[in-house]
């Protein structure tokens, strides 16, 4: 029986995507779910049906599951950031758990121990760190977080997870936008003036940013906005980003300073950091600290070690472990998160701590042309994970020890198993809940270099007679070999659902590779002709399946 458009059907909740979406089974299809949870028994309303997988969403809850609990936000199952306001922490932990397993044995093909997940203290108020879209309608500003998989805007402003000043912050900003006629930027038109809102908070000391994105160079009545932002308690900088091109990024180029300071300073670990609009730090203080202190832990440094932190922001992971270093080097492309880690080095009379700006991987490669050695390569790439020429030049440095910190379990997984050839073997994994009630989670890995212990010397004669080996002999040990398996399109497949989170056709690989150039092999599904023509598959699906060839080596990057 297959599943139609308008369809209601009885499913059973069996699991979780990577994405915090819902999957269970009906007569054999997968149907994805957004708002249910692992156990529950509903009704689900279907809302897209392919020939493949369905789309549902949740008409009625007949048996709940154990481990569902009642949503304490009035827009959780509209907006796209929480996944789980609806689940048991307990429950969101070892799903997150299972996530970081599944990957690293799955995708990583890497059996390594996996250590319990590091929870937070506090699920709530933890996010030092928000980027609200706007719109403005009849002069009132609605601001708040896009939907599921769209830019419309749910308007939220007292968000759970944010620090409970920003909404106060967001109605200053909302009676200025109501007595100057502020308008809101269009995607569409690419017309109007205020794009986001961006409050960062630092937790240890108050201190708060205020950036409005804006499409053009000022605002109007500057001054009335200055002077109702900075009587707010902890508002030290106020500043306008300008970004007026056409692009999806929040953050334009080039930032304005209209009152204070350019940048916070925040404290974490017990040394303090500056910190500017473009600079990466971590949203979750609490959670952060304990997770740089496992990556401590990992790194087991004595005072003489020479540690390499790549993707290093404004220094924090570097700069906490230098007490305990010889010397540390920084790398990082920001080249304003650079500057604050020189900062952040010279305030926390830190004199063993060089920074440069620049990618990884030239970064990289200019400290082995310079002949530095480290101990210690510390790895803190974005979602995407690092480059994989990242990794031959971290073979040269050949490092006795790597601390991999991901946000990404899946591409954490892909690069472990690259990190397995360049003769680094996955000691332990621990996963740590950076972003609760999100389907995120961070996770830190330490790998080490594998070295032989002790040598054997073997003298092997090949021929006739006691203690030779007869050539017949070796003759069917080489009949016997096996080459490696060769990537099939069950394989792409199940890399693209695990990074992903959605399923695509066997016939869609086939096409971009045929669109590609190449070389193609028979595989069920992948025929010229189907009975059926189907869609060529989406701009989405198309650069996922793109990222898999690339990861199995099919083809070079492009």
């Amino acid at each position: 029986m297959s599943i139609k458009k308008n369809d209601d059907i009885t499913l059973k909740i069996e699991d979780m995507t990577n994405e915090g979406s819902s999957v269970g089974h009906y007569d054999g299809m997968a149907v994805f779910v957004r708002g249910a949870v692992t156990g529950d028994e509903i009704v689900a309303h279907i809302i897209k049906a392919k020939k493949n997988y369905a789309i549902g969403i949740v008409k009625e809850i007949i048996n709940p599951s154990p481990c569902r609990i009642e949503s304490d936000c009035p827009v959780s199952d509209k907006c796209g950031g929480c996944s789980f306001r609806n689940m048991t922490y307990d429950a969101e932990l070892q799903y997150k758990q299972g996530r970081v397993a599944d990957a690293v044995k799955r995708i990583g093909h890497i059996d390594a121990p996996i250590k319990p997940i590091i929870g937070a203290d506090t699920v709530d108020n933890y996010r030092n760190k928000a980027q609200y879209p706007v719109c403005i309608a009849n002069g009132e500003l609605q601001a708040g977080f896009y939907a599921y998989k769209s830019h419309r805007i749910i308007p939220c402003t007292d968000c759970r997870l944010q620090h409970n000043s920003f909404k106060d912050i967001l109605d200053i900003i909302a009676k200025w936008v109501r007595a100057n006629n502020v308008t809101s930027y269009d995607e569409q038109t690419g017309r109007g003036l205020l794009r986001h809102i961006y409050i960062r908070r630092a937790p240890m000391t108050a201190e708060t940013m205020v950036c409005l994105v804006i499409n053009g160079k000022s605002v109007p009545n500057e001054a009335d906005l200055v002077a109702s932002l900075k009587q707010y308690d902890g508002v030290k900088s106020i500043c306008l980003n300008i970004n007026r091109e056409n692009t999806n990024v929040i953050l334009g180029n080039e930032t304005k300073l209209i009152y204070g300071n350019p940048t916070v300073t925040d404290v974490l670990l017990g040394k303090k950091f500056v910190i500017s609009p473009e600079s990466f730090y971590q949203i979750n203080h609490d959670q952060c600290e304990k997770l740089y202190t496992k990556a401590a832990e990992y790194a087991g440094l004595t005072g003489n070690e020479t540690v390499v932190d790549l993707y290093c922001g404004v220094g924090t992971i570097g700069l906490s472990m230098a007490d305990n270093a010889k010397r540390i080097f920084g790398i990082e492309i920001i080249p304003q998160a650079i500057e604050n880690a020189k900062i952040n080095a010279r305030q926390n009379g830190i004199t063993n701590a060089e920074f440069f700006c620049g990618d990884a991987y030239d970064g990289a490669k200019e400290l082995e042309k310079r002949g530095i050695t480290p101990d210690v390569v510390i790895l803190d790439p974005p979602r995407k994970g690092c480059q994989k020429e990242l990794f031959d030049v971290v073979e040269k440095m050949d490092p006795k020890r790597i601390v991999y910190v991901s946000c990404d379990s899946a591409t954490l997984a892909r690069d472990l198993e690259l990190l397995q050839t360049k003769n680094y073997q996955t000691l332990e994994v621990t996963p740590v809940d950076m972003f609760p009630r999100t389907p995120h989670v961070e996770t830190v890995v330490l790998l080490s270099h594998k070295k032989v212990d002790s040598y054997i010397h073997i003298d092997v004669e090949v021929g006739e007679g006691e203690g030779k080996i007869p050539v017949d002999s070796i003759a069917k040990r080489a009949e016997a070999y096996k080459p490696k398996e060769k990537v099939t399109y069950k394989m792409i497949k199940e890399y693209i659902e695990a990074k992903y989170g959605f399923k695509v056709h066997t016939a869609y690989i086939a096409e971009v590779k045929r669109d590609l150039g190449l070389p193609m092999y028979d595989a069920p599904n992948a025929v010229e002709e189907l009975k059926q023509p189907r869609k060529y598959p989406t701009a989405e699906k198309v650069e996922a399946i793109k990222d898999a060839l690339r990861y199995f080596e099919i083809m070079e990057e492009i």
